[in-house]
């Protein structure tokens, strides 16, 4: 075996776990908008003299936000193992990170006029 092979199956090793570490910070991520969804439509509700339903409303849409990340990050993970398995690179979807960000911005958005209103 030459350098050059260690060095690609160091390369591979690496990359494979900088996969597993970016799934974790998916699920870390999803784990955050649930505990945001359960906080906003929940217990904000019920410590404050507001209207729930607005508040629901936000709740659901945070925990949609959990499993859309939930999802797509096991979608990932397993794109990115066959691409290497194949030798080959996969990129992420541009439409993936627009479709999120778009969505944690109404959310955001949704809950400081929920809780200015």
């Amino acid at each position: 075996m030459s350098s050059d092979d260690g060095e690609t199956v160091d390369a591979t090793r690496r990359t494979r776990l900088a996969n597993e570490r970016t799934y974790l910070a998916w699920w870390r991520t999803a784990l955050a908008a649930f505990a945001v969804g359960l906080g906003v439509g929940k217990v904000v509700p019920e410590l404050s003299d507001r209207t729930a339903w607005p508040f629901e409303v936000l709740g659901v849409g945070y925990v949609a936000l959990e499993i859309a990340l939930v999802v797509y990050s096991n979608r990932r993970l397993s794109a990115v193992e066959r691409a290497l398995d194949g030798g080959d690179y996969v990129g992420i979807d541009p439409a993936v990170p627009m479709v999120l960000s778009t969505a944690g911005i109404l959310l955001g958005l949704g809950t400081i006029a929920a809780l200015v209103a």
